[in-house]
């Protein structure tokens, strides 16, 4: 697309817009964020925080290219926005058999970016000629700019599925998708073609990194964890994405063993599915595994290692966010920001079935001290602990994993 260049003064409005757009407002980022990750078909994308993290990694970085490129030339045509961390979600995308939504939410950016600027555009000048052409250059430069970008990221995965569809990567990651879609397949085969036993026990683990700059390998450094742990046991690792590794254990990982090695491996996090048996087994314990880690994501969370088995009570609680938060608030009162020790007591008492002695040992506390504490966390409950210990335990396991709340990993 070509075009005459603006007039000076417009020239000087558009630098003058884009200075604006440089420090984006937080209600904006919000409104593209939810606008590039909203509906059905990019369920999938929001839902995975891989994913959805890189995409609006995009947003802003596509955003700021195009405010930058009309600083130094108001009014030019925009190159398209291509950088690694572009590449990477492309990437990412592609190996999740998404790519059709990925570029769908550019376009879905590209609608509220003209929202904003209008808005924008229209706080400089109330002069009607005036802001009738700083219209017509900026928003068709919005256009050309946003074709160029899905044009280039359309051709890095296309260049990416090329590649992905060949070689020993390519025939696990099918042989995979086929299990989990449940379609027909020999037990001998799909084993000869991934080089992992299917008929015994499986624990089933989503191993990624939402750090930008994470170092990658860490990922399959936690795979080898994740077996040592559970170990002897055979390994099965598929890359989900450059960020994610898919991974199958025939054993059941000491998880405090795999706490301990997460020390050494800081931007890695751990979602474990539940241990379970055969084909079946395969397929139910990964979803276990993403459904842990959706509801670490959903919740904000900081912990980085979750089991399905600690976790299942609280991701069904919290599917509506807002209704669980209230829910804690309702249930604990002001216990919700109390001191720590309380909250470890009450929490380790309900644990251990309402018996102090148990739980004063588990605390390496005095029972009398335990006792103490017990009745602080009382006066700041809204109703005393024994009249509701489960909606109290419940409550208190959605704060622990919640990310303003609870010990972090």
């Amino acid at each position: 697309m070509s075009w005459s260049p603006p007039s000076p003064r417009i020239r000087k409005l558009i630098r003058q817009g884009a200075e604006i757009a440089l420090t984006p407002r937080p209600e904006w980022l919000a409104e593209l964020d939810a606008a590039t990750l909203a509906g059905e078909s990019r369920r999938p994308i929001a839902d995975d925080p891989v994913l959805s993290a890189g995409i609006r990694r995009a947003n802003r970085a596509n955003l700021l290219h195009w405010a930058a490129a009309n600083i130094n030339a108001p009014g030019a045509p925009v190159p398209a926005h291509e950088s690694e961390g572009t590449r990477a979600i492309a990437r990412d995308i592609v190996r999740r058999g998404l790519a059709e939504s990925a570029l769908d939410s550019y376009r879905a950016g590209e609608s509220v970016a003209v929202r904003v600027w209008t808005r924008i555009a229209c706080s400089l000048t109330g002069e009607n000629e005036e802001l009738a052409e700083l219209l017509d250059v900026s928003l068709r430069s919005i256009s050309d700019f946003v074709d160029r970008t899905v044009a280039a990221v359309s051709a890095q995965m296309n260049a990416e599925l090329t590649e992905l569809t060949s070689g020993t990567h390519a025939e696990r990651r099918e042989t995979v998708t086929l299990l989990l879609d449940g379609a027909p397949m020999a037990r001998q085969r799909a084993e000869a073609r991934l080089g992992y036993p299917l008929d015994g026990t499986h624990t089933a683990a989503v191993v990624w990194t939402d750090a930008p700059e994470a170092e990658l390998r860490q990922l399959d450094r936690a795979a080898d964890l994740l077996a040592a742990a559970a170990g002897p046991a055979h390994l099965l690792s598929v890359m989900a994405s450059d960020a994610t590794r898919w991974v199958w254990l025939t054993g059941r990982p000491d998880t405090d063993r795999v706490r301990a090695g997460l020390g050494r491996l800081p931007a890695v996090r751990i979602a474990l599915g539940s241990p379970a048996l055969g084909v079946d087994g395969f397929r139910r314990s990964h979803l276990d595994a993403l459904t842990t880690q959706r509801m670490l994501a959903r919740l904000a969370s900081a912990q980085r290692l979750a089991s399905h088995d600690e976790v299942e009570l609280v991701a069904l609680l919290s599917q509506d966010l807002e209704r669980a938060d209230r829910f804690v608030q309702r249930t604990l009162g002001d216990l919700e920001h109390a001191p720590d020790d309380l909250i470890d007591a009450v929490r380790v008492f309900l644990a251990e079935q309402c018996n102090a002695s148990r739980a004063a040992t588990r605390l390496f506390a005095h029972r009398n001290t335990l006792l103490r504490r017990l009745g602080r966390a009382d006066r700041l409950l809204p109703r005393p602990l024994a009249e509701h210990p489960l909606d109290v335990a419940a409550a208190l396991e959605i704060r622990h994993w919640r990310g303003t709340g609870g010990q972090r990993a």
